[in-house]
């Protein structure tokens, strides 16, 4: 396929570059998913690719394109995590050294795969809080050795690659009426969106991004990419500042772009993980997590989901549980200042928490090193509306008491 909208995208050549180096994942129908929905419910299992995401599409396709010569300066990137794996997978294919920049607070589950698969032909630097810092660092270094920048995103031969995918669903999945599609700095979406614009532009495609990353809804708002001032990390594989100039070019006119909030993700995790056995990291659920927001559209239409990564670190479960059961409303957090006599901890216990209320966390905040302070109260619930008949009961008892959900710098700083 060769179009012509600003740029020249050749998705068709991509693929039979790829071909023989990725796998063609599965297209797997969703029972569950179609009988919530009421729709047919496709899943694109990226998360099974060579380097458990899409990534490696785009960057083998850019990759190889290189000259002898810039070959033999080597490559640099920065990414995030799912980025550097396909890089260093073709890093050590080709036989290329390339050195990958990814943040500081990468999980060690990407950074040892990132070593897996490049081997002795790339080496690892940890730097920045966020991708934008990181890439950052990684442009100068680029600049100041002479070497080529394979970025995740915005260049023609990243989106060609990424565009493989849109190929792959098109020629086995007929009348796909709805495309939902997770967005960070575009690349995916914009190979998609170009495929399908071409050969079934009755498809609707459905761009989602986290809500504490909104960096393609601020550009479609803003009519350009715009710099966020600042974002939540939690879904480190779409968190970016700013999508690419060429990913918002090419994918701007998409149907829709949706926000879906971190707890809501982090629950979609645990559901597939504890519901169909899918390991998928955060930004492999985005697209999934969002079908709510299109239940009625989608009704009897035929539906696919990318699942575009499987790289999920086993030490994030605890937190992926916690998000999950603080956005579900299943677990709440207090500040409670019990009054200063005998038997009040026990009235709490014995006449304030509800039957099936769990205390998951206490501990006293000290005010000095001689008195004690007020008490942190973490409470799970066994249902969401248990919580109004909580709060009834520490009125009725005049409890002095602060919900710390409800402040999030309060949140943070204590939770």
């Amino acid at each position: 396929m060769t179009q012509t909208v600003l740029y020249t995208i050749n998705i068709d050549q991509a693929y039979e570059v790829l071909k023989k180096v990725v796998l063609k994942t599965p297209l797997q129908f969703h029972r569950k998913l179609s009988e919530k929905f009421g729709a047919d419910v496709y899943l694109k299992r990226e998360d099974l690719q060579v380097v458990r995401s899409y990534k490696i599409r785009g960057a083998y396709n850019l990759i190889q394109s290189l000259t002898e010569d810039q070959r033999k300066q080597g490559i640099v990137c920065a990414s995030a995590g799912n980025h550097a794996q396909g890089v260093a997978f073709s890093c050590k294919l080709l036989t290329i050294q390339g050195v990958i920049y990814m943040p500081a607070i990468t999980p060690k589950q990407k950074i040892n795969q990132v070593k897996m698969f490049g081997g002795t032909n790339v080496e690892i630097v940890l730097i920045g809080d966020t991708f934008d810092d990181c890439q950052a660092h990684a442009l100068e270094f680029t600049a100041a050795n002479n070497r080529v920048f394979v970025p995740p995103f915005d260049h023609l031969k990243i989106i060609e690659g990424q565009g493989t995918v849109g190929k792959e669903i098109f020629e086995e999945l007929e009348g796909v009426d709805y495309l939902f599609v997770p967005v960070g700095g575009g690349g995916l979406i914009a190979g998609m969106s170009q495929y399908y614009r071409t050969y079934s532009p009755s498809t609707k495609i459905i761009g989602v991004e986290p809500t504490g990353a909104p960096s393609m809804k601020e550009a479609i708002k803003a009519g350009k990419p715009v710099v966020l001032d600042k974002i939540q990390r939690f879904v480190d594989g779409a968190s970016v500042k700013k999508v690419g100039e060429l990913t918002f070019d090419l994918s701007k006119d998409m149907a829709d772009m949706l926000l879906v909030p971190e707890g809501k993700v982090s629950s979609a995790i645990l559901q597939l993980y504890n519901e169909d056995a899918i390991v998928a990291e955060p930004a492999g659920v985005l697209s999934i997590a969002a079908l709510d927001q299109y239940a009625d559209q989608i009704k009897g239409k035929k539906v696919v989901c990318i699942v575009s990564g499987g790289n999920n670190d086993i030490d994030r479960m605890q937190e992926i549980k916690e998000r999950s059961l603080l956005y579900e409303g299943l677990k709440h957090y207090f500040i409670v200042r019990f009054a200063q006599r005998p038997g009040a901890l026990k009235e709490f216990v014995n006449h304030i928490l509800g039957p099936t209320d769990d205390i998951v966390r206490f501990e006293f905040i000290q005010k000095n090193n001689k008195e004690t302070g007020p008490a942190l109260i973490g409470i799970e619930l066994k249902a969401k509306d248990d919580f109004n008949s909580l709060i009834e009961r520490m009125d009725a008892y005049k409890l002095n008491y602060t919900v710390v959900n409800q402040n999030e710098n309060l949140f943070e700083y204590l939770v």
